[in-house]
């Protein structure tokens, strides 16, 4: 339906502005509603109420109006900084037909905004462009309409202006597509959360797979993944971060070898709306009305109960739950180890009837708001996105023997792809094994620089480092986004000494690999098969920099993945 005021006090979730396009993500969105939502049998999951928060799509045709009318498409175009791009446009009128209507959204509305891109290529199988463009979330507290509508129309020029950010045209270029054809339509959507003080977020943010690309030992592929964090999802999403588990095994133990580990390696922070003073104007960051806290400062909103285990030194144990004077731990036991909130019940429920309606395997992103009230109120389950997952398939046999091969320059246990891969005689590694902050944030300049070269001679290459790859904490890893590595077709994760942590299953970087078809493998510390730098730091020198080196073979190597088994090797050429 075209908006209307009506529109606020209807059921309905979604509405338009325009006549264009809505784009990838919204699409998803609407169908999710119309072939899902709107057909569950709310009985089934009488703790929750599940739906798709209430959302006004603004159409394709905006965007083309707003950058016709301001002369935008020579700078969109140009390779001036994202900064230049993102003020140019915050200095840009939107078409006048629509101000109105932005007023009306910010008037009948009384909860933050999330504003999202929907681009006409985003969330494509094999092409989802996802975390490529930006998101903006806006308190839309302030006392007078005028604060609240300039606030909602800068945070749409911004996410317009991402359109044409570096990360964009990079990706383009990987894909063979020009910048010009992309066309954004924008989601404002209201977010799913609750308020505490002057902090708003969802008590639980999730990530559902339904296939897990690194099982658990006891769990099949096909029966999923979940990753789960306290607070706004970008802790998932973009830092990688979370509790992983598999929804057929939720009481699973931990997954640290040392209780040490876990302490350091479990979610430390969360990231919330701020819904306090304002911050210092700066309509070009996204982040600019996001505050992270240590996750210790939800105990004060009263959120933890459901979320932790506490650890007592003495006996060594994690026991569910808050105990008073123990260190506590987001392990989210108390949903998944003992009765109370059925969360993952309902999410074993939902993964096949979204498998059933998209006819693949799916991704959802979701919040969890838990009611204050039950009795008055359920818990709501809120869709924040669902689209397709890329699954391999085919016949490829990597044998324990093949692992343990003397001619294997890189072998695991632990690989995502199926497939076989024969035309890499480029190695692109980082030298050292751990970064400081400032270190990474170059490692991930001489990647780019490196990466450009070859994708514009089209030779893809291998790639190997230490930490998760695409993270965007430097203490975790190495922090690119996907157009500065866009060339590699394998992918190799080291875990260093005092970097052990599983890829995130649920990272917009790990969508675009799995859609890309790039082979990832992971590698433990100690490695338990083949892991020879020394081997391929031998070979011809390219070229090579303070933290990157880039050899080529004398042939190209032999690289098999088996997805049935999750076993990889990568062979010397001899």
């Amino acid at each position: 339906m075209q908006l209307s005021k009506a529109f606020f006090q209807s059921v309905h979730p979604v509405s338009y502005l325009g006549t264009g396009d809505i784009g990838g993500k919204a699409r998803g969105l609407e169908f999710i509603h119309s072939a899902l939502v709107s057909r569950l049998d709310r009985s089934l999951f009488p703790d929750f109420a599940v739906d798709i928060p209430k959302m006004i799509v603004i159409r394709t045709d905006v965007f083309d109006d707003f950058m016709q009318s301001n002369d935008l498409w020579p700078l969109a175009l140009s390779d001036e900084p994202d900064e230049k791009i993102a003020l140019e446009f915050q200095q840009a009128g939107l078409p006048f037909h629509i101000l109105g209507d932005l007023r009306m959204i910010v008037t009948e509305i009384k909860l933050p905004l999330a504003i999202r891109s929907s681009s006409l290529l985003e969330d494509a199988m094999h092409e989802p462009f996802a975390g490529i463009y930006r998101t903006k979330m806006t308190p839309n507290n302030q006392l007078d309409v005028d604060t609240r509508f300039r606030k909602l129309a800068e945070a749409v020029k911004f996410v317009y202006a991402s359109t044409f950010f570096k990360a964009a045209k990079g990706y383009m270029r990987a894909t063979r597509r020009r910048a010009e054809d992309e066309k954004m339509a924008v989601i404002i959507q209201e977010m799913a959360g609750n308020k505490y003080g002057e902090r708003f977020y969802p008590e639980i943010s999730g990530v559902l797979r339904s296939y897990n690309f690194y099982p658990a030992p006891g769990a099949a592929p096909e029966e999923g993944v979940v990753n789960l964090a306290l607070g706004l999802g970008k802790t998932i999403v973009d830092e990688g971060g979370g509790w992983a588990y598999s929804p057929a095994l939720p009481a699973s133990p931990p997954p640290f070898p040392s209780m040490k580990e876990m302490l350091e390696q479990t979610q430390l922070k969360f990231w919330a709306v701020n819904m306090g003073p304002p911050p210092e104007y700066d309509p070009i960051r996204e982040t600019e009305y996001l505050s992270a806290y240590h996750f210790t400062e939800a105990q004060k909103d009263g959120t933890l109960p459901h979320l932790v285990s506490s650890y007592d030194p003495e006996s060594g144990r994690l026991w569910p739950g808050l105990q008073e004077g123990c260190p506590l731990i987001l392990t989210f036991a108390p949903i998944l180890s003992q009765p109370g909130l059925p969360l993952n019940e309902l999410l074993k429920s939902l993964m096949p009837i979204c498998e059933n309606t998209l006819k693949t395997a799916v991704e959802v992103e979701f919040a969890v708001a838990l009611s204050k009230d039950t009795d008055e109120a359920p818990h709501r389950f809120a869709f924040l996105q669902v689209r397709p997952l890329a699954v391999s398939s085919g016949k490829i046999n990597v044998s324990e023997e093949d692992l343990l091969s003397p001619q294997a320059a890189i072998a695991s246990g632990r690989v995502m792809g199926n497939g076989q891969v024969d035309n890499i005689s480029d190695i692109v590694f980082v030298k050292l094994q751990k970064a400081d902050p400032g270190q990474a944030f170059q490692v991930a300049g001489q990647l780019e620089k490196i990466n450009r070269a070859l994708v514009a001679a089209q030779r893809p290459y291998l790639l190997i480092g230490y930490g998760r790859w695409g993270t965007t904490d430097p203490w975790a890893g190495i922090p690119v986004d996907w157009s500065q590595i866009s060339g590699a077709r394998v992918i190799v994760e080291a875990a260093g000494e005092h970097q052990r942590q599983d890829m995130s299953q649920g990272s917009h970087f790990f969508h675009n690999m799995t859609s890309f078809r790039v082979f990832y493998f992971s590698i433990p510390y100690p490695p338990r098969y083949a892991f020879d730098l020394e081997w391929i730091s031998q070979l011809e020198t390219v070229e090579e920099t303070p933290f990157v080196k880039h050899v080529v073979t004398a042939a190209p190597l032999k690289i098999k993945a088996d997805g049935k088994t999750g076993r990889g090797v990568i062979m010397k050429c001899v």
